[in-house]
């Protein structure tokens, strides 16, 4: 006999999409168990204005599968030289959802990020006003600190003073992946929320590096010790509305992460549901995962709850997953949690 659980239809609040060849083959990865999902600007080149989110929704609305419904909520990367009147309007106007922050040099194509935060208090200003959200990539950049470490030196030397001076800025800490994180959230009485990515509740750093360096288990924020992926589980299960699912999904061609100096990144948009309810289950919290994938993402960021729903299934085989998916840019490796996986989305 199968297990059947129903869900509101989750979005995901923190994806990569890429684009061109990339786009149209990982795209339907997403819309198939997906209604909407905040669309990374870290483009080469980054989507900087309100005609360059225009132009990229337009190519995403354009790489749909037939017949699916998905509403891709845009951002703009911010850059010290980003027009606060441009980004206002085109928050006004519903076509960007959130603004971007990379400190610049800190992931994939951030080398446009900010480096001096003084020149963006203005932008951060009128975002507080207008109530446009921020979504943080919450890593210093600075040699000195250990890449263990910088989530928590962020959060110390950027974030609280950033917000200090900033009040009423709704910040969004995304992929979270320390205790410090999660205790930081949870100290704040209002305007912070974070996003927790599906590999982060499934690996730490021993799974990267033991027994050989993993390269599709590498990605920015760097997986980090035991307790504090427990810490990370603790929070996505507990109920807590501040937290819920940003994937961080993020293609790379197989040539690319096997290369002698790999990208940061995990795909996981192909599985996360399933590995999710396996999470869930594990932790004993089966009837918390639909607050986490799909009404506390939409009650931080003040959007509507899907009303459709998805059905997961439980089966006593294990499902099978694809290894990889092709791209006319080459292989894409699906995440592979290391254990076997009984939930499925139902057809």
């Amino acid at each position: 006999m199968s297990e059947t659980l129903t869900l509101t239809r989750p979005d995901d609040w923190h994806l990569h999409l890429r684009d061109g060849a990339m786009l149209r083959a990982v795209l339907p990865e997403t819309t198939r168990h997906f209604a909407r999902a905040i669309v990374m600007p870290n483009l080469v080149p980054p989507v900087v204005t309100a005609a360059d989110a225009r132009a990229y929704r337009d190519r995403i609305l354009a790489a749909l599968p037939e017949g699916a419904e998905f509403t891709p909520l845009m951002t703009l990367y911010l850059t010290e030289e980003t027009d606060p009147a441009d980004l206002l309007r085109a928050h006004a106007e519903g076509l960007i959802t959130a603004v971007k922050l990379y400190p610049a040099g800190a992931t994939t194509n951030s080398a446009s990020g900010v480096r001096d935060f003084d020149k963006v208090r203005g932008v951060l200003e009128a975002m507080a006003e207008a109530g446009c959200p921020l979504c943080v990539h919450g890593e210093v950049t600075d040699p000195a600190v250990d890449i263990f470490d910088r989530e928590a030196v962020f959060i110390d030397r950027v974030l609280d003073p950033l917000r200090r001076a900033t009040p009423g800025l709704r910040v969004i800490m995304e992929h979270i992946t320390t205790r410090d994180g999660v205790d930081y959230v949870r100290s704040q009485e209002r305007d912070l929320g974070a996003t927790i990515t599906t590999h982060h509740l499934i690996i730490n750093r021993n799974h990267i590096l033991v027994g050989g360096i993993k390269p599709h288990y590498y990605c920015l924020p760097v997986a980090k010790r035991e307790d504090h992926r427990l810490a990370l589980r603790e929070a996505a299960t507990s109920g807590d509305a501040r937290f819920f699912l940003g994937t961080d999904s993020a293609p790379h061609t197989d040539d690319a992460k096997e290369s002698a100096c790999g990208c940061a990144g995990c795909f996981t948009a192909s599985n996360t549901m399933a590995l999710l309810a396996h999470v869930f289950e594990e932790d004993g919290a089966l009837d918390r995962l639909e607050g986490f994938a799909s009404r506390h993402g939409p009650g931080f960021y003040g959007l509507p709850v899907n009303s459709d729903t998805i059905t997961l299934v439980k089966s006593t085989t294990p499902t099978p997953f694809p290894a990889r998916i092709e791209t006319g840019d080459g292989p894409v490796t699906v995440f592979d949690p290391g254990f076997p996986v009984h939930w499925s989305v139902a057809d």
